[in-house]
């Protein structure tokens, strides 16, 4: 008897420590989960004003949110089954007048049927009907006269809805008069209301929705612009890098078998403009680089002389605004680089001249014709300019669009005296609301090893020699092949 009491003492004990843990690992679940609640509520309300996930307009509005206001008929149809009222007649009348306000209803949520001639029609109609049946039978019938109101905001909106409603309201009130006299215009009053209320909010309703879809399609254009912008920076920028680098392999392998030294100096210069390039590049993607027109113009120095192409570089004028330099550096960039790839040009002349007004920026070089139609041609090449369209490719022409829009211009074509000339004219100051190029060009002032800060350990050996000895590839090595 002892042994079972006792039995039982621990199986009620166990039951009970079971039942507590139970009860305490419930607790702590629901408290994760309010706790979980809790963070994916304030992580989407975040991204909501963020911006990351758009609001829901929820289902577009439809002709059933003006169904419920029918159930304003009830009295009439209650008249017609205790014989208040003739049975056929008020059959027909409510049958008729359900039938004309559902069709008026359903189409007035669609612009196009809702301007259409057959809606119309359809509400004269249904106010005939409604004005027949209200003088006919008055009490209870008179409610259609806000329905026919509340129809006619429906299909009606702009500037004649005021008249229009207004003369609906005075009809209803008429109407409502000859039946009820003086308590008629309650009816009129109720119309009146009933026709610019739903008016004002169908038209708020289908203002907010125009409003996000044309906020959807800007954000969607802002998107495809930015893409397209940054191909074009990409395409300048790695067109012009990669160019420098081919002409120093070039030259590096030119030198190998009679300097072993000059050629090690090219090869230091590669690894020098391919850290330049990283730079840039890290630069591109960030949205924080500037341009140099003195920068690039050194750049394009160096980069001709190591192609054998004689350089000659002469400025007048006064100086830019940064926001101008920093276009003409693309333009100085993108035509040099065609220069150094696709023309069989000896000299290369880069004027940049200009007035209080106005600021030139010439680029000629004497290729014959039979190298691809000097620097603005392109077979080929990883640019994709082609010298079968008119002004150069799509280099030329993304630089185009950009002088486009701060007010200036572009054009490219074969010179008087043979070769290729790219010429782009800017205003001296640009507006401050015009954004500048992203990226731009690195700056830099013809020496050092670019913009781009590089660990102590891992600088090329070109950066620590004299500028007179070895200029850095980042202000334009000027080795030679």
């Amino acid at each position: 008897m002892t042994r079972s009491f006792e039995d039982r003492r621990r199986a009620a004990t166990c039951r009970r420590d079971a039942w507590r843990s139970a009860f305490r690992t419930a607790r702590e679940h629901r408290r994760h989960w309010r706790a979980d609640k809790e963070r994916f509520k304030a992580e989407y309300r975040s991204a909501r004003r963020a911006g990351r996930i758009p609001e829901d307009p929820g289902p577009p509005a439809s002709g059933f949110a003006l169904l419920p206001w029918l159930l304003m008929g009830m009295g009439a149809f209650s008249n017609v089954f205790q014989g208040d009222a003739d049975p056929w007649i008020g059959s027909l009348g409510l049958l008729a007048f359900n039938s004309l306000y559902i069709y008026v209803a359903f189409r007035a949520f669609v612009k196009e049927a809702r301007e259409a001639t057959s809606t119309r029609v359809a509400l004269v109609l249904l106010g005939l009907v409604t004005c027949g049946l209200a003088l006919g039978y008055g009490g209870s019938w008179l409610l259609f006269l806000p329905l026919f109101g509340l129809a006619t905001g429906a299909v009606l909106r702009g500037p004649q809805l005021r008249s229009i409603g207004t003369a609906v309201a005075v009809l209803a009130g008429a109407v409502a008069c000859v039946r009820d006299g003086w308590d008629g215009l309650t009816i009129a009053y109720a119309t009146w209301i009933s026709t610019m209320v739903t008016a004002a909010i169908l038209s708020l309703s289908e203002a907010v929705r125009e409003l996000r879809a044309a906020r959807e399609e800007l954000a969607r254009r802002a998107v495809e612009e930015e893409r397209l912008r940054f191909s074009r920076d990409l395409h300048d920028l790695l067109g012009h890098t990669l160019s420098v680098i081919v002409v120093k392999s070039e030259a590096a392998r030119r030198l190998a078998p009679r300097d072993m030294d000059a050629a090690l100096s090219q090869v230091t210069d590669i690894e020098a403009v391919g850290r330049q390039a990283l730079t840039e590049i890290r630069e591109a993607v960030t949205g924080y680089r500037e341009g140099s027109l003195a920068g690039e113009l050194d750049r394009a120095r160096s980069a001709l002389t190591a192609a054998g192409v004689e350089p000659s570089v002469s400025r007048s004028g006064p100086p830019p605004d940064p926001r101008t330099a920093a276009l003409l550096g693309w333009v100085v960039r993108e035509a040099v680089t065609n220069v150094v790839r696709h023309s069989d040009a000896s000299h290369c002349g880069i004027t940049v001249s200009g007035t209080p007004e106005r600021v030139r920026l010439t680029v000629t070089d004497d290729g014959g014709s039979s190298g691809g139609g000097g620097s603005g041609c392109d077979h080929g090449d990883t640019g994709g300019d082609s010298c079968c369209a008119p002004g150069g490719g799509t280099g030329l022409t993304g630089l185009r669009e950009r002088l486009a829009a701060a007010g200036g211009t572009l054009t490219a074509g074969p010179g008087p005296r043979g070769g290729f000339t790219v010429t782009a004219e800017l205003p001296v100051e640009l507006p401050v609301e015009l954004p500048m190029p992203h990226p731009g060009t690195a700056t830099g002032t013809g020496t050092g090893t670019g913009t781009g800060t590089q660990p102590e350990g891992t600088r090329s050996a070109a950066a620590a020699r004299p500028a007179d000895t070895v200029p850095s590839v980042a202000a334009g090595p000027n080795l030679g092949p």
